[in-house]
C-alpha cells in the first residue's frame, strides 16, 4: 500500500491526575524532518520519541505538539533551610547589638527572607513516565499513519487513472506510425511522378529514401520503454514501504522518452498526442511528490 505524505493524527490519555495529548500533521518534504513542541520537563525524552516517530514514518515534515499536566498534589515540596535561616539570624543579631536595637524578627518574617523556604518538584520515575508518554504518542502515530494510507489510496487511484491514459496515447503514437509511412511514400511517389511524368523512377532509390525517413523518425524504441515505465510504475503502486523516490525516477525517464518522441514527430497527430503524454506526465510527478 502507498502512503500520503500528509496526514493528521492524535491522542489524549489520562491516568489518576496525570493526562497528556499528542498532535501530529505532516506535509510534503523529501526526507523526515521532525519538529517537536512540547513542555520543557519533557525534553529528556526527545531523542526517544524522535526514534519512536521513525517506525511510522520515512518522509515528510511532521509537527508534533505534546501537551502534559501533572495536578498531582505531591508533585512539589518545600524544603526548610535551616543553614541559611540561622545565618540571616546571626546578621539580625548582630545588628541589633551594634546598633542597640531590639532583634523583633518574626517567623513569618524570617519565611519570606529568599532560599530560606524553597519549593522543589518531587523526582518522578523517568521509565514510568516515559511509558506513558510513548503509549499517547503511539496512538497518535497510529491514526496519523491510517490517515496516510487513506489518502494514498486515493493517491493511487488517480495514478493508475492516469497511467492507463498515458497507455492510451503510446497506443495511438504505436498505431499512427506505420500509417506515417505509408503517408509518406503515397506523397513521395507522387512527387516523383510529377517531376519525371512519363519516365520511369527507380523503386530501389524509393524504397532507400522512405527507410531513411523512417530511421529518422522511428519511435518504436522509445514507445517500448514508456510502456515498460507504466508497468513498472503500476507494479511499484503495490509494493510495500517508501515508494515516493522511486516513482519519481521512473516519472523522469518516463518524460525523457516523451521528448525523444516529440523531437522526432514529423506528423501532427503524433505531436499533439506526444504533448498530451508530456502534460500526463507532469500531473503524475506533480502527484508522486505526494507520495511517502
Amino acid at each position: 500500500m502507498i502512503k500520503s505524505m500528509t496526514g493528521f493524527g492524535r491522542s489524549e490519555i489520562s491516568e489518576g491526575k496525570r493526562k497528556i495529548s499528542v498532535e501530529m500533521k505532516s506535509v510534503n518534504h523529501r526526507y523526515l524532518e521532525a519538529g517537536i513542541k512540547m513542555p520543557k520537563k519533557l525534553n529528556i525524552f526527545e531523542a526517544r520519541i524522535r526514534d519512536l516517530l521513525k517506525k511510522y514514518a520515512q518522509r515528510g515534515k511532521i509537527d508534533i505538539f505534546i501537551t502534559y499536566e501533572d495536578l498531582s498534589e505531591t508533585n512539589v515540596n518545600l524544603k526548610y533551610n535551616r543553614d541559611i535561616a540561622a545565618e540571616y539570624m546571626d546578621i539580625f543579631e548582630q545588628m541589633a547589638s551594634q546598633f542597640h536595637l531590639d532583634n523583633d524578627m518574626t517567623v513569618s518574617a524570617l519565611s519570606r527572607y529568599p532560599e530560606v523556604i524553597t519549593t522543589e518538584e518531587v523526582k518522578v520515575d523517568e521509565e514510568e513516565l516515559w511509558h506513558f508518554i510513548e503509549k499517547a504518542v503511539c496512538a497518535a502515530c497510529e491514526q496519523f499513519v491510517a490517515a496516510r494510507i487513506t489518502e494514498g489510496e486515493h493517491l493511487k487511484k488517480d495514478l493508475l487513472d492516469k497511467l492507463d491514459n498515458m497507455a492510451g496515447l503510446v497506443d495511438f503514437i504505436e498505431a499512427r506510425s506505420p500509417q506515417i509511412m505509408k503517408e509518406y511514400r503515397g506523397k513521395l511517389e507522387q512527387k516523383v511522378t510529377e517531376l519525371l511524368g512519363e519516365n520511369p523512377f527507380d523503386e530501389n532509390k524509393m524504397a532507400a529514401e522512405v527507410i531513411l525517413y523512417a530511421d529518422k523518425i522511428c519511435v518504436d524504441e522509445e514507445t517500448v520503454r514508456l510502456r515498460s515505465h507504466i508497468v513498472h510504475a503500476k507494479s511499484c503502486l503495490n509494493e510495500d514501504g517508501g515508494i515516493g523516490r522511486k516513482l519519481d525516477f521512473i516519472a523522469q525517464e518516463m518524460n525523457r522518452e516523451a521528448n525523444t518522441i516529440l523531437s522526432k514527430a514529423n506528423d501532427l497527430e503524433i505531436s499533439n498526442k506526444a504533448i498530451d503524454l508530456k502534460t500526463e506526465i507532469e500531473k503524475v510527478r506533480e502527484q508522486i511528490q505526494n507520495i511517502e
